[in-house]
């Protein structure tokens, strides 16, 4: 899924507002689909709850059609990365499943991801190491998401990002370098492309009305990745599992808000010392 390469689009907040309503059923749907991740369910069966909840809900999916892409959701598990098609693959005890969806309202975009363990390590059914990548990929994101309300530059979103994971004790854990953030608004794929490491570059200034997707992927082995023959799902080339996480987020006159969190990503940056303020009229 290539990021457009058009100029930087800056959103009025009547623009932003339609699109935290469809961050709003996005999350919504995410929920539902997570809740039915369940070991025995096929990743067929949960593109079709999340299908079901934008139906609904009046939305549709950015995902399905797009570039040819046949689902509505993205299903990848274990070594899987990104863009895995849903189809009959049964969910397993301690598969590290990533769902990653989308949805337009009135033509306004939102884009989401979340990493799910089938299982706990506490009763032996999932992998401690495993709990521990999808916390810190989930926790890295955060900080990527905080800094971008007092950024000048888009570089250091990835900075913060960086500066976190490589702060984390115990097993090293590699930041993917070929798939990347991205700006979102009336397309789901939209300049600038959004780091997830220290590149030594400061990246495009920041400005009211931008809204990006920022999703950081980590994987516990080596970086490179490969796609499969489906042209779509990309994998770590050693195997090792990976993690995804992302939201949709807007910088408004007022500072930032969270489009794909229920509350806007309060309970998550406060600790952060971050208060997202809601899009004003």
């Amino acid at each position: 899924m290539d990021v457009s390469r058009r100029s930087i689009e800056l959103k009025k907040n009547s623009q932003m507002r339609r699109m935290d309503e469809s961050g709003t059923i996005l999350n919504r749907a995410l929920d539902a689909t997570i809740a039915a991740a369940q070991p025995g369910v096929t990743t067929l069966e949960l593109d079709r709850v999340f299908a079901d909840v934008l139906s609904e809900a009046g939305a549709t999916s950015n995902f399905l059609g797009y570039y040819g892409f046949p689902a509505s959701i993205c299903a990848s598990v274990n070594e899987e990365v990104v863009h895995g098609i849903p189809g009959e693959r049964v969910l397993e005890p301690g598969d590290v499943l990533k769902i990653d969806g989308g949805c337009i309202v009135d033509g306004w975009h939102s884009d989401s991801a979340r990493t799910v363990i089938l299982g706990s390590s506490a009763d032996g059914t999932a992998d401690a190491a495993d709990e521990r990548l999808s916390d810190v990929t989930r926790k890295a994101m955060w900080r990527g998401i905080a800094a971008f309300a007092s950024a000048r530059h888009i570089g250091e979103i990835g900075e913060a990002i960086d500066d976190y994971v490589s702060s984390q004790p115990g097993e090293p854990l590699g930041i993917l370098e070929d798939y990347v953030g991205h700006g979102i608004g009336s397309a789901m794929h939209q300049a600038p492309d959004v780091l997830n490491y220290r590149a030594g570059i400061k990246g495009a200034k920041i400005k009211s009305g931008l809204c990006l997707a920022i999703e950081p992927m980590l994987v516990r082995g080596d970086i490179e990745t490969q796609v499969l023959s489906d042209d779509w799902t990309v994998v770590t080339a050693d195997k090792s599992r990976a993690s995804q996480w992302e939201h949709s987020v807007a910088r408004h006159d007022g500072g930032i808000w969270v489009l794909t969190a229920p509350d806007g990503g309060a309970s998550e940056l406060a600790p952060l010392g971050v208060t997202p303020v809601p899009i004003g009229e």
